[in-house]
């Protein structure tokens, strides 16, 4: 059979990749075997990072396209930039789709990532909060408008707003207000944690936070807590003290989308703002999102570029238009509820093998482990279960003694096994992996031989057997099936 025959038994997504590849081999050949080899990385390891995900073969084949050349800053309609016609209309129609599956009355889909899409948030708020009235006190209609001794005024009031949101350890994320972060050189910041035993967060505690501090915005969301938050209280914490309840949902947002998480524990109907990537548990591409239903917002937040963003990706704009349609459906809601259950079926498997868990299990799609129960550090182990061709992140745990380098945890997340298909009963088995092999690793010792926190022993047959054991449930559930050949 010929070469043309071989192509024309492919299936459209294998011949998409294909061609695409072929075109990219003649620019630089480097490149398309480096595109291969990742394919090939990912098909070979159990991918449990819990802010990745698989998306599919339409969401990536929609970011590669003549969209990348066009500069579109503004809002459809009211574009800087001559030529834009369908720029607006992938924007729109990216717009009504997430407002359609989040239940919201406005959406902006411009950011390039979860931290824009909360620089955005931040910078609106203030905007509404701050500029808006002292604008209205100097009969000013824009901020070109005013003196100098007036805008000087202005700058130091942005400078001088105060935030709370969860600590890191507890598992917030940098960007809520921490100072290796803008947010944390804008904002005056003081966190929230969880309570010492139970390590859940304390409603009454946050509370009690807010009455002292009185900060102009609090932001629900994290990056590693392992259980739901009630957002209806947080609006309640939020508005006893006048201020904006602002919630990043990037980890959950599928969760939301998929309609597992409802009611309360739905930021949507409660939060003054909503922040999210379009990556993890959502599966779209990389990039990030902001919603609201709060009325007089969404003029501060169409002002994203300018204020924050630079041109907005029309071609991951429309990524994002098939990915939140994608989302819309029955088959993703049922892939959503997967998810969590998978989760909860790896937490039961790593318990029941001796593995302690932050917070004692998990309501979402990720799960902490707090490794000293296998007598390692989060580092040691994210090491040793790569070695095992298992892919984990070593993860900090409330009032972590390690610290946020080495850690002393792991986290784990379903979303992107449970995209290529895997069950609950495949969980088992992976918890199986993940304790066999963090059973059988020793920590190495130092110069001085004291307990290394990095270094560690894995024997070779241990090792050769995790990861024989991860290519069965891989060589079963096999990502991206429809892609046969990239040759």
């Amino acid at each position: 059979m010929s070469g043309n025959d071989d192509a024309q038994n492919l299936s459209p997504e294998s011949k998409a990749f294909k061609f695409g590849l072929d075109v990219i081999n003649q620019s630089e050949p480097q490149i398309a075997d480096y595109i291969r080899a990742e394919l090939e990385n990912q098909r070979s390891q159990l991918k449990l990072i819990a802010s990745e995900n698989y998306a599919s073969p339409a969401v990536l084949l929609a970011m590669g396209n003549w969209f990348s050349d066009k500069y579109a800053e503004g809002t459809p309609g009211h574009r800087f930039y001559a030529g834009c016609e369908f720029v607006d209309k992938v924007e729109t129609l990216a717009c009504e789709h997430a407002k359609d599956l989040f239940g919201a009355n406005y959406a902006y889909v411009q950011p390039h990532s979860g931290i824009d899409a909360n620089l955005v948030a931040f910078w609106a708020l203030l905007s509404h909060r701050v500029e808006a009235p002292f604008l209205k006190n100097h009969d000013a209609k824009h901020v070109n408008d005013l003196h100098d001794d007036e805008w000087e005024t202005l700058r130091k009031a942005f400078g001088n707003q105060r935030m709370i949101g969860m600590s890191l350890d507890a598992g917030g994320h940098l960007t809520h207000g921490f100072r290796p972060n803008i947010s944390g050189k804008l904002f005056s910041q003081r966190s929230y944690g969880v309570n010492p035993e139970t390590e859940q967060l304390d409603y009454g505690n946050i509370q009690a936070l807010a009455n002292e501090f009185r900060p102009l915005i609090i932001v629900a969301g994290y990056s590693a807590y392992p259980r739901k938050v009630n957002f209806a209280k947080m609006r309640e914490i939020a508005d006893s003290v006048d201020a904006v309840l602002m919630v990043d949902m990037a980890h959950f947002s599928g969760l939301v989308a998929g309609k597992v998480f409802t009611e309360e524990y739905d930021p949507i109907p409660h939060a003054h703002i909503v922040t999210s990537t379009t990556h993890k548990s959502l599966r779209g591409p990389r990039g990030g999102i902001v919603l609201s239903n709060e009325p007089g917002l969404a003029d501060h937040i169409d002002k994203g570029c300018p204020m924050v963003l630079g041109g907005p990706l029309a071609n991951i704009m429309a990524a994002k238009a098939v990915a939140f349609a994608e989302a819309k459906s029955l088959d993703f809601q049922s892939y959503a509820q997967q998810v969590v259950d998978n989760a909860r079926a790896l937490a039961e498997g790593i318990e029941k093998r001796g593995g302690r868990l932050v917070t004692g299990g998990t309501e979402n799609h990720l799960v902490l482990v707090d490794v000293r129960s296998f007598g390692l550090t989060g580092r040691q182990a994210e090491s040793a279960l790569e070695e095992a061709g298992v892919i984990v992140n070593r993860n900090s745990i409330p009032f972590d003694p390690n610290g946020a380098w080495y850690t002393s945890g792991i986290r784990l997340g379903t979303p992107a096994l449970t995209s290529i298909g895997m069950s609950c009963e495949d969980m088992d088995e992976v918890a199986d992996i993940i304790c066999s092999t963090l059973t059988s690793v020793d920590p190495a010792t130092t110069a001085s031989g004291d307990p290394s926190k990095a270094k560690f022993i894995l024997s070779d047959v241990v090792q050769s057997s995790a990861r024989e054991r991860s290519a069965k449930l891989l060589q079963e559930n096999p990502l991206y099936p429809e892609v046969t050949s990239l040759i």
